[in-house]
């Protein structure tokens, strides 16, 4: 059966409900969504919102990329990004190979050093520029930890292995971020710290929530706590124990567990406020802001979307806060404006996303979804929105 020819999350959520033999009333009777809505959505006329698909995808029994539809191979290539994706498949698969003869590693400093730069190139959402330079990384620092083997340099690679898996979810190859997560624990084991296997269990209990597996999401952050407890008592595992408690929020939030998401947040506000903000612990940036932005992505998920949009004023969001979260922020604002019926709004949050991440915010389902349905709101098609729904790919 081929898909329909206009080809959003909408149409493909109804042509794998077909496939599964269930109409539509019997597939609203299988998610915590109303026959109306799923409806709407199928048609086009309303956002797909990530817990929506990921309810689907549980009752279909499919992965919920079958319905996102994600990589946008046209996007991709005009970006010059699908070509760099296949180098970075073959550097994570080389890894048991041991030292590669054709190299000369540089210093251990000068490795761990450009590590760092490429996580801060993710901050800074040069999303091609980190893809370009990955794979020759991963291939150096590889070579340099099995001939000289160090805990630097395996946590350097596991630094690369973090950054291999953001670019391959926010291009949307959620196949490539799996094989990343492995690697990551490959080498975060060799690198003997617990704080690095814990943030590992944190980004697989991320992975499970996108598929609404939120029991097995919930374990793994109880996994990556209990792994903390064979860290001693620094600022750094306090951060990381606050991020866990931030993840375990979101999980919570779309689990329906409005008292879970209490408490996680209160923990993770407490941490906030032992250590203040923690900036660039093992690539996480802990602190009152990211507690802040949290409680909006969670009332979001919760389908609370006043709450949401109160908890987003009172954000501020520092000069220097890494602009992929910034970004990231906006386009869930976008989400709770839209929901709200406040387009307007929703568009400029769309807009200034686009101008903080533009290759991050192209490829983000969320901002794909909220312009889809800023078009359908609108009677008339301003043009600057008209814009950008053929800049994503609409």
């Amino acid at each position: 059966m081929p898909l329909p020819d206009e080809d959003h999350t909408g149409t493909r959520i109804a042509h794998h409900r077909k496939r599964a033999g269930l109409t539509q009333r019997g597939l609203s009777q299988k998610i915590p969504y109303s026959y109306s809505l799923l409806t709407q959505v199928e048609s086009g006329h309303k956002s797909a919102s990530p817990d929506l698909v990921a309810a689907v995808a549980r009752a279909l029994h499919i992965d919920v990329t079958a319905l996102t539809g994600q990589p946008y191979v046209t996007e991709l290539q005009q970006d010059r990004l699908a070509e760099l994706i296949r180098p970075i498949r073959e550097a994570l698969d080389l890894y048991d190979l041991g030292a590669d003869p054709e190299i000369t590693p540089r210093s251990t400093d000068r490795l761990q050093a450009a590590a760092d730069h490429l996580c801060a190139q993710i901050r800074a959402a040069k999303l091609h520029d980190a893809a370009r330079a990955l794979p020759g990384l991963v291939a150096e620092i590889t070579t340099a930890a099995h001939r000289t083997p160090s805990t630097d340099l395996w946590a350097a690679l596991t630094s690369t292995y973090r950054t291999a898996h953001d670019v391959s979810v926010k291009l949307g190859y959620y196949d490539l971020s799996t094989v990343a997560l492995d690697r990551m624990a490959w080498a975060a084991e060799r690198a003997s710290d617990p704080l690095l296997s814990a943030v590992r269990q944190y980004m697989r209990a991320l992975v499970y929530f996108r598929e609404g597996e939120y029991v097995i999401g919930q374990r793994l952050i109880s996994s990556g706590q209990d792994i903390l407890g064979q860290a001693p008592r620094t600022r750094e595992r306090h951060a990381v124990t606050g991020q866990l408690h931030l993840g375990a929020s979101i999980i919570a939030a779309r689990a329906g567990d409005g008292e879970g998401v209490a408490a996680h947040l209160s923990e993770a506000a407490d941490y906030a406020d032992q250590i203040g903000d923690a900036q660039n612990v093992h690539w996480l940036s802990f602190g009152s802001t990211n507690v802040a932005v949290h409680a909006v992505s969670a009332n979001i998920e919760m389908r609370q979307y006043g709450a949401a949009l109160r908890h987003a004023a009172d954000v501020a969001l520092p000069d220097d806060w890494a602009v992929s979260r910034a970004a990231h922020f906006y386009v869930d604002q976008a989400r709770a404006q839209m929901e709200a019926g406040r387009g307007e709004a929703a568009l400029k949050s769309i807009i200034r996303a686009r101008r903080l991440a533009p290759q991050q915010t192209r490829y983000h389902p969320g901002a794909r979804e909220t312009v889809r349905g800023l078009v359908h709101m609108s009677r008339r098609t301003p043009d600057t929105l008209d814009h950008l729904a053929a800049w994503v790919g609409l």
